[in-house]
């Protein structure tokens, strides 16, 4: 199953005045998740750039939305970022080759 997930940020400029107890959080933050990526578990993630407030967002392949939360409770920007999941039904990636 996957999931596709929106973390959003404390405030909307965020990603330009994070104290440095924020941006250590955020640091490990990114470990964690690019963990995940190399395990096959993240198929991307990232910040938009979104003019109103920048926001995360990530693909995640679960066994089960338990799973997916249970990585959430996890993360260590949980309580600095709140998020929102949507399981997906189906999902076509591109080929090796077209990237």
């Amino acid at each position: 199953m996957y999931i596709f997930c929106k973390a959003n940020n404390p405030r909307p400029t965020f990603h330009l005045d994070m104290t440095p107890e924020e941006r250590d959080i955020m640091g490990h933050h990114v470990t964690y998740w690019t963990a995940k990526a190399q395990a096959g578990q993240a198929l991307l993630f990232g910040p938009v750039l979104d003019p109103k407030g920048v926001f995360g967002i990530g693909v995640y392949e679960v066994n089960d939305e338990e799973e997916f939360r249970t990585w959430l409770e996890e993360d260590p920007a949980n309580g600095l970022l709140t998020y929102e999941f949507y399981p997906m039904p189906r999902l076509v990636r591109a080929s090796s080759e077209a990237m």
